[in-house]
């Protein structure tokens, strides 16, 4: 059974999203603050993640952060915010899904569905896979891991696995279908900025250790490939 974390300070949202997911079966535990949240997260382990950034004591950025940096549990954000810059910037944060308020019963489940299938996914990675290098950059298939220069970058799992499909095949050019294909099993929807949010902080996290150095390059029109 599938164990969830609900992070959110409005009890009746809070009490609704678990009396729909406890409903499909999952185990849910309720947070009401980033403080409380944090002491749950260091007591047990959760296999997905929902959220709202709204929140009392720690505020939800700062909780963002902190379980971006301690795990690759997949989050989806709350937030009665529509503004492209919004989601583009929780994209960027490390969320992996957001959902604007007022959600549906049906959308809140198709959304956690697809994580939890994606999160599940990365126990079927063969071992001994490889270890695959470019520059200075190295990742490591079995162990889910990629570092520059041996210094680790905190990639979110969706960033992870567009730079390991470039990385696999450093020449090819791929479009943004062919990414969505891959990463998400899906297909590319035009208007659907997700690729270009996660290749830009893929960039920005290369870059803070490499400083100019270009790692992903655009291929006007086409799509990406390392550089």
């Amino acid at each position: 059974m599938e164990k969830i974390l609900i992070v959110e300070d409005d009890n009746d949202i809070n009490r609704l999203l678990s009396k729909i997911l406890q409903k499909q079966g999952y185990e849910t535990t309720s947070a009401y603050s980033g403080t409380e949240a944090r002491l749950c997260l260091s007591l047990d382990h959760y296999d997905l993640i929902i959220m709202d950034l709204m929140l009392p004591g720690i505020s939800g950025e700062e909780l963002l952060g902190h379980i971006r940096n301690k795990s690759n549990v997949p989050v989806i954000v709350l937030t009665a915010k529509t503004a492209l810059d919004d989601k583009v910037h929780l994209l960027k944060s490390g969320a992996d899904d957001y959902m604007t308020k007022p959600f549906a019963r049906d959308e809140i489940l198709a959304r956690v569905e697809a994580q939890l299938r994606r999160y599940k996914s990365y126990s079927a990675i063969p071992v001994h896979e490889a270890v695959f290098t470019y520059k200075s950059l190295s990742i490591d298939a079995d162990a889910r891991s990629a570092a520059i220069d041996e210094i680790p970058l905190n990639l979110t799992i969706y960033e992870y696995d567009i730079l390991l499909l470039l990385v696999k095949s450093p020449s090819r050019v791929f479009s943004k279908n062919a990414i969505y294909q891959e990463v998400w099993h899906g297909n590319y929807l035009g208007e659907d900025n997700t690729i270009n949010v996660h290749i830009s902080n893929i960039r920005s996290k290369i870059a803070k250790i490499c400083g100019d150095e270009e790692y992903i390059k655009t291929i006007w029109g086409i799509g990406f490939k390392m550089a």
